[in-house]
């Protein structure tokens, strides 16, 4: 990598998944030094589970996957900013963003799939 990175004492750093086109943020998500790895060489994103323990590929299961256009670093290194283009939802509960909720619980996104025919 040509920055530094600044991971976290659980060498992990915050991700957000930015929609390249209409700006729309997509997602937070945490990577591990292998998920930007993996990222970079396969063109698509990848992050850390944090409950899991393990990196996953987004839209390994359920095809909705992200494909990176660019990857930047914010001022201090310590988040990254994925610029990508989304296939089908962002969110496992089938929104096409996880901000699809006000904080007094108004939808606000629109679900573009049914979880229980993706994630048996």
């Amino acid at each position: 990598m040509s920055v530094d990175l600044a991971f976290d004492e659980q060498e992990l750093l915050p991700a957000v998944a930015q929609d390249a086109e209409s700006g729309d943020v997509l997602m937070l998500a945490y990577v591990s030094e292998e998920a930007v790895a993996r990222s970079r060489e396969t063109g698509y994103a990848h992050y850390y589970s944090r409950s899991r323990e393990e990196l996953w590929k987004k839209g390994g299961s359920s095809g909705h996957t992200q494909e990176i256009e660019e990857i930047r670093v914010d001022c201090d290194g310590d988040a990254i900013l994925y610029l990508v283009e989304q296939a089908g939802g962002a969110c496992h509960t089938g929104y096409d963003t996880c901000f699809h909720r006000t904080l007094d619980g108004d939808i606000v996104g629109e679900q573009v799939f049914d979880p229980e025919e993706i994630y048996e």
